[in-house]
């Protein structure tokens, strides 16, 4: 099933102004096109998730879980914050690297720049204009979605 987030897009290379109108189209897991809503919806017959705020990559989280009651707990933490991805220095606890597995994280090496491309996982963020993250989608899926 393919669906189009759209919320006003952090660009790189737009000096990180927001672009209005646009849209990231997600196929499964993977981002299958970054583009203007208007052009996206006239080539896909797509469902379109319309969010207030602005959209952008998933956040990489590069120090320790914060603390919670469980593992569980302190990896949707991370997630209601707009975190996909962690470094694995910080997953040696193995009950808390399964956590992080069983939510989809990404759980990397070191740290890279986090990016939406075709062909890329499907790792996205809303944040609102107080910067509270309203929704979160790991590998396609909204995993988080602020009330």
């Amino acid at each position: 099933m393919l669906t189009l987030h759209t919320a006003a897009l952090l660009c790189r290379d737009r000096d990180g102004e927001p672009v209005p109108e646009h849209a990231v189209l997600v196929s499964g897991d993977r981002v299958a096109a970054v583009g203007p809503l208007a052009e996206l919806s006239a080539a896909y017959g797509a469902r379109v998730r319309r969010w207030p705020g602005t959209l952008g990559p998933g956040l990489l989280h590069d120090g320790p879980l914060p603390p919670a009651p469980t593992p569980r707990e302190r990896v949707h933490a991370l997630l209601r914050t707009g975190v996909t991805a962690v470094l694995a220095e910080h997953l040696a606890d193995p009950a808390l690297r399964a956590a992080a597995e069983r939510s989809d994280l990404l759980v990397l090496p070191t740290a890279v720049v986090p990016t939406l491309r075709p062909d890329g996982r499907a790792d996205l963020a809303v944040h609102g204009d107080d910067g509270t993250c309203l929704v979160t989608v790991v590998a396609g899926r909204i995993v988080h979605r602020r009330a």
